[in-house]
């Protein structure tokens, strides 16, 4: 009986709420309570073909180029879940690290979502702190060194020996730059020459910073201390110094994972590259035009020069924009039309895949405290409107503008939140609602606060208002407003849990709870996000106010160098590309009411806002796709024909196949059925799923061919160089009507 050929990933027709069809799944707002995929092909629903191909190249190494609100993190971990649930991945031997614990915990929390439990989703620094504290015994002896939590302090103390007065601002800029010193492997003396050679705009004095730098080094050793960056440090040495420790590692770890990999320092990049040892078993991402941490060490050197390293490498470019609306998208590609350096030939030109929208909104103040105030009236009238508080944001240059905005909004009426305060599972009163949630799951039946709670979210708002919780929030802001939003948040994640799971009970959502804290994933706090555009980065909102656009502070003063201008550049366009809907854009003319109306717009706004100067913009190579190395067959470009029908084909399956699904076929039956015993074969003795070897359209496309030589195998949609060149002696020989040992026809068992 004829086997159905169904390949991994598709049905023989498909449904209609494939991406092509309009439903894909929105690559950003994801469901806080998705269900989890039944089967590793489930993994791939929605994902649109670029998606696709990140989420299936599981193999060598990949570079994947995502635009903002492309859906890179939903690609990757995507990726990791479907080589996971397929049993092509072991969920212990894939590390995948980025920058941030909130990142790294988004991360965790996705996976989860997906079924890929085990994968450790890590920063950096943590991942490391790990394998130090690991080896450390069996690397250099004894216990390792208490972990400086603030330098500063430590700083401060190393100049005072050395004589040096630093107030707040110095303190802060120079303990920077032993940051970046330790990040680029710069010993303090080498810092001199290495400053001038980057061309650093040094805050002071670097044969100081010199001093202070190696006093504070020298203060760390006396006190059997160490910092933040000597993790890396010291991780690298260990890696570098004991091959058996080394080894003991990669052999641990085996498939590498790299998030916002145009953010990675010479470091980090050197340990990366210890991890990995002689393997290439690695997919990073990133974006060259959302470099804005250069003061940092970090570099997208990196991302740029990965095909060279990896020639063999795939390079997929994720240009379909989810997040913004055209309107906002426009602005963002003409904001970088003007860029120049590395980073912009590398560009990429987004497609927003949304509906129209309302255009950027151009406002110009007399005064800053005038700018303030407007802003905070345009959030009070989107709130009234029906915008959510929590998704708004007003993002600056510096923190020192914040305030401004804090004492408008409050005038407003209108909740807020800064950036950068404490994580949410970390805050007393959410320790402390956590602890009496788990004590009335344990002990609730005994509880006469909860006679009268008819479900899980009735039961929270009871326990919580013991905790000062009320359904109406607090005058004014302050700590008491920031302790309710918070309260608010968990009231608000049980309502959500108890719809996505109606049988749920309070013990549910506790273990809801302590997963989402060991994950680091939060829920959302109801409150206008006040941020710098540095701490923006990695998140979005329906609206986005970006104030304060003038000359000295966008670009700000202290860029002066072409490089630091078009660093300040991409800050704007991350704070652009931050917005789905809504996208305001304000400057003021004065700093204080009555003062001299000496300010100019952002040079930045040139050709984009209305009655400015028009400019040029630059043509790239921005397109999305699949790039892969030159030894790669090359997929074709253009429209690809049903060879029966003539018909445009569409799908994956089709253009596979070469011809419609539902145009007859001129298969070779008996010999598609010996491919297919020779697929269990070899997929057995490899420990594999059998569409890794082959899909069931690869060996129907096969049989059809019946190829004579490599030429005409290679030819064949799903058959590469790798597996050219693993089972194309095999095939053609079956092809041919022989065993694969070279036996005749006649040997092979009949069915």
């Amino acid at each position: 009986m004829r086997r159905t050929p169904y390949p991994c990933g598709q049905r023989a027709r498909p449904p209609r709420e494939t991406w092509q069809h309009g439903g894909v799944t929105a690559a950003t707002h994801p469901t806080d309570f998705p269900q989890v995929p039944e089967s590793p092909d489930d993994v791939l629903t929605g994902l649109d073909p670029e998606q696709r191909e990140v989420a299936t190249a599981l193999h060598g190494p990949v570079c994947v180029l995502a635009g903002a609100g492309t859906g890179k993190t939903r690609a990757i971990t995507h990726r990791i879940a479907y080589g996971v649930r397929a049993g092509i991945l072991q969920p212990t031997t894939v590390l995948a690290v980025t920058f941030t614990n909130r990142a790294a915990g988004e991360m965790r929390g996705r996976l989860r979502q997906l079924g890929a439990t085990g994968v450790q989703a890590r920063t950096f620094h943590s991942a490391a702190l790990r394998q130090l504290q690991y080896f450390w015994p069996k690397a250099v002896g004894g216990e390792l060194p208490r972990l400086v939590e603030r330098k500063v302090q430590l700083v401060a103390e190393a100049a005072a020996r050395c004589r040096i007065r630093l107030d707040r601002g110095e303190l802060r800029d120079v303990t920077g730059e032993i940051e970046w010193s330790k990040v680029t492997q710069t010993v303090p003396a080498d810092y001199l020459a290495a400053a001038a050679k980057s061309g650093r705009d040094i805050p002071r004095d670097p044969a100081e910073t010199s001093q202070i730098y190696a006093v504070y080094e020298q203060l760390k050793q006396d006190r059997s201390v160490i910092d933040f960056e000597d993790v890396l440090l010291l991780t690298v040495g260990v890696l570098q110094d004991r091959y058996d420790i080394a080894e003991q590692v990669r052999s641990q770890y085996q498939h590498f994972v790299v998030d916002e990999y145009q953010d990675v320092s010479p470091l980090q990049q050197r340990l990366l590259e210890l991890w990995l040892g002689d393997r290439d078993s690695i997919c990073v991402v990133g974006d060259a035009s959302q470099t804005i941490y250069s003061f940092t060490g970090a570099t997208p050197d990196h991302l740029l020069d990965f095909r060279t390293r990896h020639p063999g490498a795939t390079v997929v470019k994720l240009v379909r924009d989810y997040r913004s609306t055209p309107q906002i998208v426009h602005l963002a590609n003409g904001l970088l039309a003007k860029a120049s350096g590395r980073a912009a030939d590398h560009r990429l030109e987004l497609n927003s895949q949304r509906e129209p929208g309302p255009e950027p909104a151009y406002a110009e103040y007399p005064d800053e405290p005038s700018e303030a105030e407007g802003t905070a009236r345009q959030i009070r009238k989107l709130i009234d409107g029906g915008t959510p508080a929590s998704e708004i944001a007003v993002l600056f240059r510096t923190n020192g503008q914040s305030e401004l905005y804090e004492q408008a909004l409050a005038d407003t009426a209108v909740p807020y939140q800064l950036r950068g305060a404490e994580r949410f599972f970390e805050r007393t009163e959410v320790r402390e609602a956590g602890a009496a949630l788990r004590g009335a799951a344990r002990f609730g039946n005994n509880d006469a606060l909860l006679d009268d709670a008819v479900d899980v979210p009735s039961q929270v708002r009871a326990v919580l208002s013991t905790k000062g919780w009320t359904s109406n929030p607090p005058a004014g802001s302050g700590a008491v407003r920031d302790r309710w939003e918070s309260l608010t948040a968990l009231v608000r994640l049980a309502e959500d849990f108890s719809r996505a799971k109606p049988a749920a009970t309070l013990s549910d959502l506790v273990a809801e709870l302590d997963e989402r804290a060991a994950a680091q994933h939060a829920p959302t706090v109801q409150g206008v996000t006040l941020a710098s555009l540095h701490a923006a980065k990695g998140l979005e909102w329906d609206a986005v106010f970006l104030v304060g656009l003038t000359e000295g502070m966008l670009p700000i003063t202290y860029a002066k160098t072409d490089e630091q201008i078009e660093e300040e550049r991409r800050l704007l366009y991350v704070g652009v590309t931050r917005a789905r809907e809504h996208l305001g854009l304000s400057w003021a003319v004065a700093r204080s009411p009555g003062g001299r109306a000496s300010r100019r717009p952002s040079r930045f706004l040139s050709g984009l806002r209305p009655g400015s100067a028009a400019v040029g913009a630059r043509s790239t190579g921005g397109t999305g796709g699949i790039e892969r190395s030159p030894a790669a067959p090359r997929r074709h470009r253009g429209p690809v024909y049903c060879r029966v029908c003539g018909r445009a084909l569409t799908g994956a399956g089709e253009v596979k196949l070469m011809r419609c699904e539902d145009c007859p076929s001129d298969m070779d039956e008996a010999l598609y059925e010996r491919l297919h015993d020779w697929r269990g074969v070899q997929a057995k003795s490899l420990g594999q799923p059998a569409y890794c070897v082959f899909t069931d359209k690869t060996l129907i496309a096969i049989a059809e061919a019946s190829p004579a030589d490599p030429g005409d195998l290679a030819r064949i949609p799903g058959v590469g160089v790798r597996k050219l060149n693993r089972f194309g002696t095999d095939v053609l020989a079956i092809c041919a009507g022989q065993d694969p040992d070279g036996e005749g026809e006649d040997d092979v068992p009949s069915d």
